[in-house]
């Protein structure tokens, strides 16, 4: 099935899926649950192969890839912030 296909069969549990996700997350928090759900599709269509085996499968490895781009979204900010802090030597 093609990602133009699969995404509106998906979108809504999706949506869901990521705005369960964001509760989790910090106010001020620059993604919405939109953008997550976007930045996943993404980086799932973007699979050589993917091998998920069934509806539940793609599901738990939406959530896993979900909960990794908010990771690296959170180190990415913590290192912003300590490079902020760095006081470059004169």
């Amino acid at each position: 099935m093609s990602p133009d296909q699969l995404l509106p069969q998906v979108y809504d549990e999706l949506r869901k899926l990521a705005a369960a996700k964001m509760r989790n997350e910090a106010d001020g928090h620059t993604l919405d649950a939109t953008a997550l759900v976007n930045e996943a599709f993404i980086r799932l269509c973007g699979w050589a192969e993917p091998s998920v085996t069934d509806r539940s499968h793609f599901f738990a490895v939406s959530a896993r890839l979900m909960r990794n781009i908010l990771v690296d979204r959170a180190r990415a900010q913590w290192q912003a912030w300590l490079d902020a802090l760095t006081v470059p030597a004169s």
